[in-house]
C-alpha cells in the first residue's frame, strides 16, 4: 500500500528557487519540499556564474533594465524586470545573513562582468556561485524544524481537484513515485510551488544536469495551465568538448574576465557578427559559432584565456582549471575546447508577479516559469536573481492566504490494479536516445520549417507509443521523464511552428527578420491534443 503525506506547502524542488521559497514559507507553515535525487542534483547546484545585482554606484537600476530588455529582444515585460532589478540589492542582503559570503575585493564585492552587460554587476563566489547558494540555503532548510525534505522523489503528476470530479477547479497535491520503493505516493498540500527547474535535457548536448527534463512544465501544461514561449531555448555558447567531460559549463565570466574566442587555426572571430565580441549576448556568441563551426566542418572553436597571469586565473576559476586539468588541458597555457550545448528555458509555465499559475493554489518559481524576466533571450546571471525573488513573492503571496479556511478532500490512491512490470525497458532507452537526437538537429540553435515539421511527425508518432506504454507498465522515472520530455518536446515545436520571425534565441532560416511587433507565443491547454490520463483507483 502506498503512503499518504499532508502538508500545509507542497515544494517541488530543491535548487534556489524551491530551497529559498521554502525558508521564507517556513516561519508560518509546514513545508514539504521533494528532491529528485539529493539537493545536489538540480541546475542550481552546477550555476557557475553568479546573481546579478546593482551594488557598485558607477552602476544604476536603469542600466541593469537596459541590458536585460535589450537581451530579450522586445519580449520582456519591462514592469517585471524593473521590479526583479529593484529587489536584487535585498536578495543579496539576504543570502549574506543566511551566511554566504561572497567573493571580496578591496573592501567590497567582487564583481565580474558577463555578456550582455554593461558594466561589472556579477556577484559570485569563485566560479562555484550556485553551489555555494545551494549548500547554503540546504544548511538552513535542514535546520528548520517545520521544513521536511524527501530526496528520490520524482513527480508524476499533480493533482487538479476538478478531474477527481471536484469544483472548482485547484491543486491539491501531486503523486510522486519513491524511487527507492518503487511505489507511487500521495503527497496532499493546500498549496504547490513548482520549482523543478527546465527542460534543457530535450537536447542531445546540453551544460544542464540529467534532472533538467522539463517536468514541472509538462505536469502543469497537462494539469490545465498555459504555457508560454518555449521557442525560446538558451544554447550557452561554451561548454567543454571533451570525448569524458558530459556536461561541464565554462562559464561566462571567462569572457568577462578577458577570454577570446578562437578558430582552430588561432583566429579570432566575434569581431565579424557584434561590435561587442566575446560580451555580446549569448543567442548572438552562440549563432557565431554554430555558423563557423559548420562553415569549417570543425568539432569546435576555442576559449582562451590563457593571456591572463596563472595566479589571477587559478584564483577566479579555479573549479574550471581543476576540471579542464583532469583532460591534461592546463588553460593559463592553452585554450580550451568548447561548443554550444542547451542550457536554460526561457519560456514556461505563465505566471503573474507572484508566481501564481492559472490553476488555483497552484505557483511556478524559477526556470519552470515565464515571468516576463527574460523574454526571447535571458541575460547573464539574471536567472539566479529570478528564482530567489520569485521564491520570495510567492512565499510571501501563500502566507497571506494560509489562515483561509481549506477543505480536505479525499484523493484516490495511485492505480495499478492494470498495469503489470515492463519487459522492454529497452524501448524507454531508444525513444529518449531519439528523441533528444532529432531535436538538436532539427530544433536547435538554427531551424527551418522543414526541420520543425520533421520533428513534429516524430514526436507524434513517439507520444502514441510512449502513451501506450505509460498505460500498460508500472512507472518508472526514466518512463516519467521520456513522457515529460516528449510533451516539452512537442510544446517547442508547436511554438517555434507559430513563431514567423527570426528573434532572440529562435532563429528560423524561412523568416530571418524581426516582425515589427513583438508578440508572445502562448500555448492554451485544450488546443492540443492530450493522450496522458492520471491513473486514480
Amino acid at each position: 500500500m502506498s503512503q499518504r503525506f499532508t502538508t500545509d506547502v507542497l515544494v517541488i524542488g530543491g535548487g534556489a528557487a524551491g530551497l529559498s521559497t521554502a525558508l521564507t514559507l517556513a516561519q508560518h507553515a509546514r513545508v514539504t519540499v521533494l528532491c529528485k535525487g539529493d539537493i545536489t542534483t538540480g541546475s542550481s547546484h552546477w550555476a557557475q556564474g553568479g546573481v546579478a545585482a546593482v551594488t557598485d554606484p558607477e552602476d544604476s537600476f536603469d542600466a541593469h533594465v537596459r541590458d536585460t530588455l535589450d537581451a530579450g529582444a522586445g519580449l520582456c515585460d519591462k514592469h517585471v524586470v524593473e521590479a526583479t532589478i529593484k529587489s536584487a540589492p535585498k536578495i543579496v542582503e539576504q543570502l549574506t545573513t543566511w551566511g554566504l559570503e561572497f567573493d571580496q575585493e578591496d573592501n567590497g564585492l567582487h564583481l565580474t562582468r558577463e555578456g550582455g552587460h554593461s558594466h561589472r554587476r556579477v556577484i559570485h563566489v569563485a566560479d562555484a556561485t550556485g553551489k555555494a547558494i545551494t549548500q547554503t540555503l540546504t544548511e538552513q532548510v535542514l535546520d528548520h524544524g517545520n521544513i521536511e525534505l524527501f530526496n528520490d522523489r520524482v513527480a508524476i503528476d499533480l493533482i487538479n481537484l476538478s478531474t477527481l470530479g471536484r469544483h472548482p477547479s485547484r491543486c491539491a497535491g501531486a503523486y510522486v513515485l519513491n524511487r527507492t520503493s518503487g511505489r507511487v505516493e500521495v503527497f496532499q498540500a493546500k498549496f504547490v510551488v513548482l520549482a523543478t527547474g527546465g527542460a534543457s535535457k530535450v537536447y542531445l548536448y546540453t551544460s544542464n544536469p540529467d534532472g533538467s527534463t522539463g517536468d514541472g512544465i509538462a505536469m502543469a501544461w497537462r494539469a490545465g495551465c498555459r504555457v508560454a514561449n518555449m521557442e525560446f531555448n538558451q544554447f550557452h555558447p561554451t561548454c567543454l568538448y571533451h570525448p569524458h567531460a558530459g556536461s561541464f559549463l565554462i562559464s561566462e565570466a571567462v569572457r568577462g574576465e578577458g577570454g577570446v574566442l578562437r578558430l582552430p587555426n588561432g583566429q579570432t572571430f566575434m569581431k565579424h557578427f557584434d561590435e561587442r565580441r566575446e560580451l555580446a549576448p549569448r543567442d548572438v556568441v552562440a549563432r557565431a559559432i554554430d555558423h563557423e563551426m559548420k562553415r569549417l566542418g570543425a568539432d569546435c572553436v576555442y576559449l582562451d584565456i590563457s593571456h591572463r597571469p596563472a595566479e589571477f586565473i587559478h584564483h577566479h576559476f579555479p573549479n574550471i582549471a581543476l576540471k579542464c586539468s583532469e583532460f591534461g588541458i592546463d588553460i593559463t597555457r592553452e585554450a580550451i575546447p568548447v561548443v554550444p550545448a542547451a542550457h536554460y528555458t526561457c519560456g514556461g509555465v505563465v505566471v503573474d508577479e507572484h508566481g501564481r499559475t492559472d490553476l488555483a493554489n497552484l505557483y511556478a518559481v524559477g526556470e519552470v516559469s515565464c515571468t516576463g524576466l527574460h523574454g526571447a533571450n535571458r541575460l547573464a546571471s539574471n536567472s539566479l536573481l529570478e528564482c530567489l525573488v520569485f521564491g520570495q513573492r510567492a512565499a510571501d503571496k501563500i502566507i497571506g492566504q494560509l489562515e483561509r479556511p481549506f477543505s480536505t478532500p479525499y484523493i484516490p490512491r495511485w492505480d495499478e490494479s492494470k498495469v503489470t512490470d515492463s519487459d522492454e525497458s529497452i524501448i524507454i532507452a531508444h525513444n529518449w536516445e531519439e528523441l533528444r537526437r532529432f531535436m538538436w538537429d532539427y530544433v536547435g540553435i538554427v531551424r527551418s520549417d522543414k526541420r520543425l515539421m520533421r520533428a513534429h511527425r516524430r514526436i507524434e508518432l513517439l507520444k502514441q507509443e510512449i502513451h501506450d506504454y505509460y498505460t500498460t507498465y508500472r512507472v518508472t522515472d526514466d518512463l516519467i521523464e521520456l513522457r515529460n520530455l516528449l510533451h516539452v518536446a512537442d510544446l517547442i515545436v508547436r511554438s517555434a511552428l507559430k513563431r514567423k520571425e527570426s528573434r532572440g534565441l529562435n532563429f528560423n532560416l524561412d523568416y530571418p527578420q524581426h516582425s515589427d511587433v513583438a508578440v508572445d507565443t502562448i500555448l492554451f491547454p485544450g488546443s492540443l491534443e492530450q493522450l496522458d490520463t492520471v491513473r486514480l483507483s
